[in-house]
């Protein structure tokens, strides 16, 4: 692991389910925010958050199962990011924390939503940055989250670059290739140029990725609809494929914590045209045979979680939408704007 970031330290906690690698601040009192990274990451990418935290916190960020330096178990995609929140969940259990305010980044965004819809009784308040749509990514075509198919094609781990795979695989460290993880890291988790101090330990994070079929980034199926493959029951993808995944539902608690959604103007990675959905890839012509609009049309993926926090905020609860100027990483990129929505929403919740 690369050397962290002075006043933070990495230990492991056995809880029930998974051997789960934590780092912390360092204090032993004040509210706990536990801060929950997204997909081809670990908790590495947190370190200046957990630091910045304001005085009456104490920070956490944890390895999910399969990345950084916990353990590697299977992820059973049929149960959405369930494997994944009830991970967390345990963690939570086995430290003895009562109620936490949880920070989810891109897919970490799904996993405490779905924390939220499954274990209301953990959640403080909920703060979600450049958060998956809350009917998962890819496969479904308007702001209600209508899927496509019900075999989700375009979804899952068949829509995974496979010379990504192939470089995370080899331990790839290198810019040469656009589909290093370096090189994709600079282009998609940022925008315009933006380079990281931590580059190192963020590449770093990024190779602890596990590939494989049960892991990153898991199995396909084949579909006899466009682009001819549908989500599979294995791996990281396919937990987002719409069939799997729906944190809807949210809506209808009886309890509802504030929501804090944080989501940068130029994230290309969840965006209503993201270059990852293939369906907007087969719109822009990368992917022959796309069958228009009526049929595959890209994923609005922030108008459907605007919808769902509407839908939230009128039922009840209470949301504050943050757009920074930035790309799909404004914890990074945009540090201390972040830092301060983020001490703003936890003084008000």
């Amino acid at each position: 692991m690369s050397d962290l970031i002075a006043g933070l330290s990495q230990q492991h906690v056995d809880t029930p389910r998974l051997r789960t690698a934590v780092l912390s601040d360092g204090k032993d009192a004040g509210e706990v925010v536990l801060f929950v990274h997204g997909n081809v990451a670990s908790s590495l990418f947190w370190q200046k958050s957990l630091l910045a935290l304001p005085e009456g916190y104490r920070g956490l960020a944890l390895d999910l199962r399969g990345f950084g330096a916990s353990e590697t178990k299977p992820v059973d995609a049929t149960r959405g990011l369930r494997d994944f929140s009830e991970d967390v969940a345990s963690l939570l259990e086995t430290l003895g924390i009562e109620r936490a305010h949880l920070v989810g980044w891109s897919m970490g965004g799904g996993i405490v939503t779905q924390l939220l819809l499954d274990r209301p009784d953990l959640v403080a308040s909920l703060i979600l940055l450049a958060p998956v749509s809350p009917y998962g990514f890819g496969g479904t075509t308007d702001a209600s989250g209508t899927r496509i198919a019900s075999d989700d094609p375009g979804t899952g781990g068949g829509g995974a670059n496979p010379e990504f795979v192939a470089a995370l695989l080899a331990g790839d460290r290198g810019a040469d290739s656009p589909n290093s993880p370096r090189s994709v890291m600079n282009a998609f988790y940022f925008a315009d140029g933006f380079r990281a101090d931590l580059e190192e330990s963020y590449v770093d994070s990024m190779l602890t990725t596990v590939v494989g079929d049960d892991n990153y980034p898991g199995d396909s199926a084949v579909s006899e609809s466009w682009p001819g493959f549908g989500a599979g029951a294995r791996g990281v993808l396919n937990t987002m494929a719409p069939g799997y995944h729906d944190v809807s539902g949210i809506v209808d608690l009886e309890t509802k914590p504030p929501v804090l959604w944080v989501h940068g103007a130029k994230d290309a990675i969840v965006a209503d045209e993201s270059m990852f959905d293939l369906a907007n890839l087969g719109k822009l012509g990368a992917i022959p045979g796309w069958p228009g609009d009526e049929v595959a049309p890209p994923q609005p993926m922030v108008a459907q979680t605007r919808a769902v926090l509407d839908r939230y905020a009128a039922a009840g609860g209470r949301y504050t939408e943050v757009v920074l100027d930035c790309g799909h990483s404004p914890q990074v990129e945009r540090a201390e704007e972040f830092d301060a929505a983020l001490a703003a929403h936890l003084a008000s919740s």
